[in-house]
Formats: structure tokens, C-alpha cells, sequence
């Protein structure tokens, strides 16, 4: 079975009313992850947050250990870039550096997948193939794990026949 949720925390918690709606908080984002990962444990879940926004590097580094903590696998981060004039403005424009240096960031965390660069947004395609590998991979993991159960089990039964 693939499953999977994509939850954009869109932004950092400080930038949250000005980017998204406020009804849609970085924590409540958080818990639906979360609560998700619990009721389906092999749901492979995804996430992104925008950049140039005013955040700080602290400030990233804490919403990708949010992340990680609410058990997001795959993590992508994109250049915010300002939809109208009636929108906030971009507060600055990330280097192609800095997009390499978060995508190892992210890595070295424990995301399964990272995918960073200005152009990058939460339906990112090169995200979508690997999270189709990802979930064969999860299912091929929960075959065997309920084929070494149904194993223990048999064997169980035989010694006690």
C-alpha cells in the first residue's frame, strides 16, 4: 500500500501569520504529523518550509528538529518568493550555497530525503520518485516483519502440539 501525507509548515513559526493563514499554525501542522505517523505507522510523510523569509539559521535548524521529532521523513526547502504586491516581501534571496548547505544539514539530521533549492516547493517532483521507492521499500519492510511474526507464531503453535 503507498500512503502518504504532504503537510507544508510553509514557514517558520515567527514568519507564520504573515506567509500562511493564520488558522493553519505551526503547531497544529505539527500534531496533524504526528498524529498521522501514530495511526498509520508506515505513512511516509513529507514537509517543507519557505526561506528568505527573515528567519535565522537557529530557527531553521529548530523546525527541521520539529520536523524530525514529529516523525517527517522527507523535507524540502524553497526560496519564498512574493505572490503579489498585496503579499510580504522577500526579505532576502538565498545563494545556491546555502541551499547545498541545508540539503546536507537535512541529511545529517536523519531526514530520508532532502530536497533544497530557490525553485523547490512541497509537490517538488524529484521528492515524488523517491517517495515511491521509499514506499515499496516500507512495504517490502512490513512484509517481512508480519512473515517472521507469522513464522514465530508457527512455531509456537508446533511446540505446543
Amino acid at each position: 500500500l503507498y500512503a502518504r501525507l504532504r503537510l507544508r509548515t510553509a514557514s517558520l513559526p515567527a514568519a507564520q501569520g504573515h506567509v500562511r493563514d493564520r488558522r493553519a499554525g505551526y503547531r497544529q501542522s505539527l500534531s496533524v504529523l504526528e498524529h498521522a505517523r501514530r495511526v498509520t505507522p508506515g505513512l511516509v510523510t513529507k514537509s517543507s518550509i519557505m526561506l528568505g523569509v527573515g528567519e535565522t539559521e537557529a530557527e531553521v535548524r529548530q523546525s527541521m528538529r520539529d520536523l524530525l521529532a514529529a516523525g517527517v521523513e522527507i523535507f524540502t526547502l524553497g526560496q519564498y518568493l512574493q505572490p503579489s504586491k498585496r503579499h510580504m516581501k522577500v526579505d532576502r534571496m538565498l545563494t545556491p550555497d546555502e541551499y547545498d548547505f541545508w540539503q546536507k544539514e537535512g541529511m545529517a539530521m536523519g531526514f530520508k530525503y532532502v530536497a533544497s533549492g530557490p525553485l523547490v516547493r512541497s509537490s517538488y517532483r524529484a521528492a515524488e520518485f523517491f517517495l515511491a521507492a521509499f514506499a515499496k521499500e516500507r512495504a517490502g519492510e512490513v512484509a517481512r516483519a508480519a512473515s517472521v511474526a507469522a513464522a514465530k507464531t508457527s512455531a509456537s503453535a508446533a511446540q505446543s502440539a
